[in-house]
């Protein structure tokens, strides 16, 4: 007697439509993982900025107080504070090259953006061409508002009095400040700031004041 053996396949795959959800799902799977990730990444490079431009505005602030600190007469006879406005200064100094020029250096502001000018003498008798100054842009990233900034004060200056108002007589300035306010994200509609802000008594002519 012969026996036909009927044996069922049970072994089944996938359907179409169960392919297509599943890639469906897989798809939206790593598109949110992909977006989580650059979320990661863009704040943790907006932090990193924030604390570079925190970082910077320091170095700047130092510089100026050492620049400020070191105002003297310029070689032309020119008084040590050639103007004094909200968004400008110019002045005259030693430090900025260090080797005992007293350059002219004008620090302003265009646009959000901070610059710095330097004129060296030149010429017999030594004089300052305006034409040959070196201008930087030297920071980006601030914030002020209607805020100054800098700020003046006279020799009764004693860490809590008011500033002089604008327009200052320069022959009344003997402390300046530099008001840096920060952004600590470089986005387009940031607005978390932070402030960074020093100043100096000229040597060369405070009264009262000390280093």
């Amino acid at each position: 007697m012969n026996y036909f053996i009927k044996i069922k396949n049970n072994k089944s795959g996938f359907t179409l439509i169960e392919t297509i959800v599943t890639i469906f799902i897989f798809g939206i799977l790593m598109l949110g993982t992909t977006l989580m990730l650059k979320d990661i990444l863009t704040n943790s490079r907006q932090q990193s900025k924030g604390i570079s431009n925190t970082d910077q505005a320091r170095r700047i602030a130092a510089n100026f107080v050492n620049e400020i600190r070191n105002c003297e007469y310029g070689v032309n006879g020119a008084y040590p504070i050639n103007q004094a406005d909200d968004t400008q200064i110019v002045f005259f100094s030693t430090a900025p090259d260090g080797n005992g020029t007293v350059s002219r250096v004008r620090y302003y502001m265009s646009n959000g953006i901070l610059y710095k000018g330097i004129t060296d003498p030149t010429g017999s008798p030594l004089s300052y061409n305006t034409n040959n100054e070196i201008i930087t842009p030297i920071f980006s990233s601030l914030s002020l508002g209607t805020n100054p900034l800098f700020y003046y004060y006279d020799g009764n200056y004693d860490g809590s009095t008011n500033p002089l108002a604008q327009p200052v007589n320069i022959n009344q300035i003997k402390f300046v400040k530099i008001n840096l306010i920060v952004l600590k994200q470089d986005t387009l509609n940031s607005t978390n700031t932070t402030t960074i802000n020093a100043g100096a008594a000229m040597r060369n002519l405070k009264t009262n004041l000390g280093n």
